[in-house]
């Protein structure tokens, strides 16, 4: 991988020098030094990008005077031109990306890290946010980009598991805990991804249930949700963070229910993905019982933060994370770009949806 080093000269933190991609030694070393990095800002979820995707790594090193050094994980579009590339952190799907510090970065360093991104060659440069670090990159962000608010759910675990059971979990969580513990689900916690094609399976059972939700044909939602999250993707991610990626599966009469994927770098543990039969896991609750063992889990393993995953505001799926105790904060994303693509592919689906009569669940 050919590595570049340029040198930023006209910034309000004074001169600064980038390399990308980001050496990997450094990105660990400040990895281990941020207080509240999360597991998709590390080096190992970029390489699940890139092999299950067609992206690069695009990351970049920003090393200032003062000695501040902060990376930006990256990625770009493979066989793309430079005019036509998307440089994203993370592209639609992938979570929260942001910079990667050991300590608090300044106002201006964070200004001359958004002057960078403007001048950068691509079609597109988006940047994803963690909501500990939104203030001040709203207070940065130059005229050019545009905000697009989402909100990140998360629960904390301080006191353990006996704390965030009483005063987090809200009453209609715990009952339905105690509804699937009376069920006597069988329930499998794999972390050598031999369960992916269980989840696979339940994955593709959901899809069917969304489509009918939507009004979207099936033939349509197969394609666009495993262009999403296409079948090789689990046991990609499984094999590189090995014991780090847990799959639990609670099976109702020996029937795979429900299914749940949940990822962990040091203190902090993510919910990522989930999938079930509704018929046999609703009814005695499979997917509670599922959070509730994989917080506790946490909990278990010295964790700090259960994150849940994006939500919109007001949603059915908000207060659902609710009630295990997942509270919501902004993770903006601020985008720029040189030609109005990005309209003209929102006007493209929201034609077919009208023709489809596609009805958002």
């Amino acid at each position: 991988m050919n590595t570049r080093a340029e040198l930023l000269t006209d910034t309000a933190a004074g001169p600064a020098q980038v390399t990308a991609p980001a050496p990997r030694d450094v990105w660990w070393d400040l990895a281990g030094r941020d207080a509240h990095l999360g597991v998709t800002q590390t080096p190992t979820w970029l390489d699940c990008l890139c092999e299950t995707g067609p992206y690069r790594d695009a990351s970049r090193l920003y090393a200032f005077a003062d000695g501040t050094r902060i990376v930006l994980p990256l990625v770009g579009r493979e066989r793309r031109p430079g005019r036509l590339d998307a440089e994203e952190s993370w592209p639609a799907g992938w979570g929260i990306g942001g910079p990667v510090a050991s300590g608090a970065v300044s106002p201006g360093q964070a200004r001359a890290l958004f002057a960078d991104l403007a001048h950068r060659p691509a079609l597109r440069v988006a940047v994803r946010f963690r909501p500990q670090d939104a203030a001040l990159w709203q207070r940065a962000v130059p005229g050019g980009f545009r905000l697009e608010p989402h909100m990140n759910q998360a629960v904390d675990l301080d006191g353990g598991f006996g704390a965030v059971w009483q005063h987090r979990f809200h009453t209609r969580a715990r009952r339905d805990v105690k509804r699937a513990e009376k069920a006597h689900l069988d329930v499998e916690a794999d972390r050598a991804g031999l369960l992916a094609p269980v989840f696979e399976e339940l994955y593709d059972r959901s899809i069917e249930r969304w489509a009918a939700q939507q009004h979207e044909p099936r033939a349509l939602a197969r394609w666009r949700r495993r262009r999403e999250f296409p079948r090789q993707r689990l046991a990609a991610v499984a094999a590189r963070f090995g014991e780090s990626c847990t799959i639990w599966v609670a099976r109702n009469a020996g029937e795979p229910a429900a299914a749940i994927v949940v990822l962990r770098h040091g203190p902090h543990a993510k919910f990522w993905r989930a999938a079930m039969d509704r018929d046999l896991a609703h009814p005695v609750r499979a997917v509670p019982l599922l959070y509730r063992l994989a917080v506790e889990e946490a909990c278990a393993q010295g964790c700090r933060v259960f994150d849940l995953g994006e939500s919109a505001p007001g949603s059915s799926l908000e207060h659902f994370k609710a009630g295990f105790g997942g509270v919501g904060r902004p993770s903006p994303r601020y985008w720029r770009e040189r030609l109005p693509v990005s309209a003209a592919e929102r006007g493209l689906r929201t034609a077919v949806k009208r023709v489809i009569r596609f009805q958002d669940a």
